[in-house]
């Protein structure tokens, strides 16, 4: 697998999504995106790509996990139903079985730095890790993770 990063556009999702505050436990995150699956099923709502994002430092990270819906939809207790807006990001896709992530998410921060310097973006912004479907049940989803970054030009 070839793994290289690029800059290009990201179309615009609209996504119900749940935040939660804690320490990083793959079981809670895990549960959170099943039930906000089982809630767009509930609704009779058409799913997308799965989102993943992760802001703050240890011990308390605020965590978001968010699954694009296509269908007419409204926030509903916890599900909150957002849009990213169309933007430009910074990307690459990689399998985490044959790449480590901790390898990836390295050589994209500093092929960023290179890019803010050469003045082709002016910062990067927030990451997320976005997926196909679910990526404990899905194994093509997995092996296709992708990490986008928002960078402004």
């Amino acid at each position: 697998m070839v793994v290289d990063f690029a800059i290009k556009r990201a179309p615009k999702y609209r996504v119900a999504s749940v935040s939660f505050v804690g320490t990083y436990k793959e079981s809670r995150i895990r549960s959170e995106w099943e039930g906000l699956a089982r809630w767009a099923k509930a609704k009779g709502l058409r799913t997308g790509k799965w989102f993943f994002t992760e802001e703050g430092s240890a011990p308390r990270y605020r965590f978001q996990v968010a699954i694009e819906v296509r269908g007419p939809a409204k926030s509903d207790k916890k599900v909150r139903i957002r849009t990213f807006p169309a933007s430009p990001i910074a990307t690459v896709t990689f399998n985490p079985d044959e790449v480590s992530a901790r390898v990836v998410y390295h050589g994209l921060n500093d092929w960023l730095r290179w890019q803010k310097k050469d003045k082709v973006i002016k910062r990067a912004r927030s990451w997320r890790e976005t997926y196909t479907g679910n990526p404990w049940k899905d194994a093509k989803a997995w092996s296709r993770t992708e990490i986008q970054v928002l960078v402004s030009k």
